[in-house]
């Protein structure tokens, strides 16, 4: 999870600064990230450190404030209906976006009408569209669920996936 998160968030303009920051101030190279090699525990625990340092990940602050430390993680395929379920996370950007619904498809409709939420232009989501529509293939999104709950959440890919509404 943490190398798939890592290689999320390096493609991104907003967080990949802070991610090229950390792994300069490791020593290490974004291969560390773009060709993770999981058998290797101190690359491994390296990746933690970088994810801490820009994420607050071990100490489980910022994003990971009240993050369990007993995730059980797995790699899934969704079908686009459960695709189209996963909300985002209880935050207050997405949630103006969507209209307080935490639905991408919602959001996608807002964004749509021009709507920008606190005056923050929407060309980054309108540029994800066009790239899925031309066939591009981007990181894992990452999905966590509480099954009692029966939520579907993403924890790292919101632009991607407001992209993916956006382009159906």
């Amino acid at each position: 999870m943490v190398a798939v998160f890592l290689r999320g968030e390096l493609g991104s303009e907003r967080f990949a600064p802070g991610i090229r920051e950390a792994l300069d101030a490791a020593g290490v190279a974004e291969e560390l990230i773009t060709e993770p090699d999981l058998r290797h525990l101190e690359d491994n625990a390296v990746r933690r450190r970088v994810l801490d340092a820009t994420r607050g990940y071990e100490q489980r602050i910022g994003l990971f404030d009240g993050f369990p430390h007993d995730v059980r993680w797995s790699r899934v395929a969704l079908t686009p209906a459960e695709l189209g379920a996963v909300r985002y996370i209880n935050w207050s950007y997405w949630l103006e976006i969507s209209g307080g619904t935490r639905r991408p498809a919602d959001a996608a409709g807002r964004i749509r009408t021009s709507l920008e939420a606190y005056g923050v232009a929407n060309d980054g989501f309108h540029e994800l569209a066009a790239e899925l529509r031309q066939g591009r293939v981007w990181s894992e999104l990452i999905v966590v669920s509480a099954r009692e709950q029966g939520d579907d959440v993403v924890l790292e890919g919101h632009g991607r996936l407001t992209g993916m509404a956006l382009a159906r």
